[in-house]
């Protein structure tokens, strides 16, 4: 790197990797995005509407970020958020409608394909979380727990797997 009056100028080498690492730059801020909405939901049972709303910026990122997916695909994935409203308005928001915009996000950031997939890994997660804390009497029939940390968990791990 090259100092210029006490600044830094960014050599070849560091826009080329940034360039080729472009995905993954926005798979993790788009990480950093889902671990504020987990703590928000794990602390208050609730999300701030101004913080989830802000991931639909996030939404252009992901597009730019040099991946190959039509944007059809992508269009899909933000629907099967849009799914989920209906499901949350039709449940009296059983199913909360943060829950279900979050989903339309990341949809909208994943694509179809594997926004399902990860959908399938957090209901798993939360099926598994649920029979154990029914089996350690923790919890009732109707008991309530919030969803964002499934599908955090579920982002994470299939970042970390290479699954998108």
């Amino acid at each position: 790197m090259f100092q210029v009056f006490g600044t830094q100028r960014m050599t070849g080498m560091d826009t080329d990797f940034m360039m080729e690492n472009r995905w993954i730059l926005c798979q993790l801020l788009f990480a950093v995005y889902m671990i504020v909405l987990m703590i928000m939901d794990i602390k208050w049972k609730k999300i701030s509407l101004a913080v989830l709303i802000s991931g639909f910026i996030l939404l252009p990122a992901g597009f730019l970020c040099g991946r190959s997916i039509h944007i059809i695909l992508l269009a899909a994935g933000a629907g099967v958020g849009i799914i989920f409203l209906i499901v949350s308005r039709v449940t009296e928001e059983a199913f909360g409608y943060g829950d279900s915009i979050l989903i339309m996000i990341m949809g909208g950031f994943l694509g179809f394909w594997n926004i399902l997939s990860l959908l399938v890994a957090a209901f798993s997660m939360a099926a598994l979380f649920s029979i154990f804390m029914l089996i350690r009497k923790k919890f009732h029939r109707k008991s309530a727990f919030p969803f964002v940390p499934f599908l955090t968990a579920a982002y994470i791990g299939g970042m970390i797997i290479g699954a998108y």
